[in-house]
Parts: C-alpha cells; sequence; structure tokens
C-alpha cells in the first residue's frame, strides 16, 4: 500500500468492530491507559476523530475540534459516527497528500505537519487504541499482516525522549523488548514490538475483580 490513507482506513475499521462490542456496562472499566476509564479512552478516540476531520478540512487550529468528552451512553454510536467522519475527511485530501494540516495538540510551533506525516499519527494511535479497547474488553485484536511493517515503521518514528513523559503525551516511555534468543533475532510478533516501543504491555490484563 502507498497511500497511507488506505492503511489508516484498515486500522479504523478495525478499532470500529472492536468498538461494536463495548456495552454501556463496560465503560467503567479501567484500561492500558494508565488512569483512563473506557469512557475516557472512547472519549479521546472520538474526539481525536474529529479533530483530525477538522485538520483535514483546514480547520484543525480551532481548539473547540479537541475538546475532551467523556464518552456516555451512546459512546458506540457517536464513535462509529466520528470514524466515518475522518475517513470521509480524508479521503477529500488532495492525491498528492500535499495539504498541511493544524494539529494544535502537538506542541511545535507551529502545529502544521504535512497530511500523509499526520494520517501516519492518526494510523498509529488507531492500531495502538483498537488494541487499548480490545485489551479492556478482554477481546482478541489481530493486526492485519499487511499493516504490520508499516505499523512498525511508523511506531519507530516516534522520537522516544522526554516529551513522552509530559503532561497529555500520547505515548510514556518505550518499554524493553524481551532477549533476542540464540538466533540474534527477535522473536516478538510485530504487534508486541510496536506496543512495547510505544509503551504498552502487550500482556495487560484488567484489575482482579472486573
Amino acid at each position: 500500500m502507498t497511500d497511507i490513507r488506505e492503511m489508516n482506513a484498515l486500522a479504523v475499521r478495525d478499532s470500529m468492530e472492536i468498538v461494536g462490542k463495548v456495552r454501556a456496562g463496560d465503560l467503567g472499566r479501567a484500561t492500558p491507559c494508565a488512569g483512563w476509564t473506557l469512557a475516557d479512552l472512547l472519549g479521546h478516540m472520538t474526539v481525536q476523530h474529529r479533530g483530525f476531520a477538522a485538520a483535514a478540512r483546514g480547520d484543525g487550529a480551532d481548539l473547540r475540534h479537541w475538546e475532551f468528552v467523556a464518552a456516555g451512553e451512546n459512546s458506540v454510536e457517536e464513535y462509529l459516527a466520528a470514524s466515518e467522519e475522518v475517513l470521509a475527511a480524508f479521503a477529500e485530501v488532495d492525491d498528492a497528500l500535499e495539504t498541511t494540516f493544524a494539529l494544535p495538540e502537538f506542541k511545535v510551533d507551529p502545529p502544521e505537519f504535512p497530511a500523509r506525516l499526520a494520517i501516519g499519527f492518526h494510523f498509529i494511535d488507531y492500531v495502538v487504541h483498537a488494541w487499548d479497547v480490545a485489551a479492556t474488553l478482554g477481546v482478541p485484536y489481530v493486526l492485519r499482516p499487511e499493516l504490520e511493517q508499516d505499523a512498525l515503521r511508523v511506531a519507530l518514528a516516534v522520537p522516544n525522549e522526554g516529551n513522552r513523559l509530559a503532561d497529555g503525551s500520547a505515548f510514556v516511555p518505550a518499554l524493553e523488548e524481551p532477549a533476542p534468543d540464540g538466533s540474534g533475532e527477535a522473536q516478538a510478533p510485530v504487534l508486541d514490538r510496536v506496543l512495547r516501543y510505544l509503551g504498552r504491555t502487550p500482556d495487560w490484563q484488567p484489575p482482579a475483580g472486573e
């Protein structure tokens, strides 16, 4: 795949399938995102879709598009609608992906990024967030084989520096990968490598009693 939008659409569609399994009674569950319930996570995922959609339309600098709202009883429907909105907005971006996206949540000056790079940010977010929701619910998440190498490439391009310790950072510092076996090759699945580099614990389990 040469168009980041195609990869992103597959990742978002997979997240939609997993979010469709959420029930109202699940919203209070703990997630792999420390301190966040599933309601918080779905609220974040929904508003990020809307913010990125606004950015694709040239209105990303308006902070109103990025205001966080925790998910409520209509969380699944709102997430699915926001997913369709962002996919439609990305599809309207010029084929050369030469548009610039304003992403004010990124602490750079100016907070503007080429469309291809910005959609790459979105893509890796929704690979990881789909796993977050699946892990919260205790259901499987399989990263499509055709997305594995691009997901790893995009993940490894995310700086692993002090910025990950800042409040509101999308990812916490990378976790160490398991030591390779005698062959000298890493044996971890690609998804596990992506998750560890972006600060997630691949074998995360909900707290006892949930």
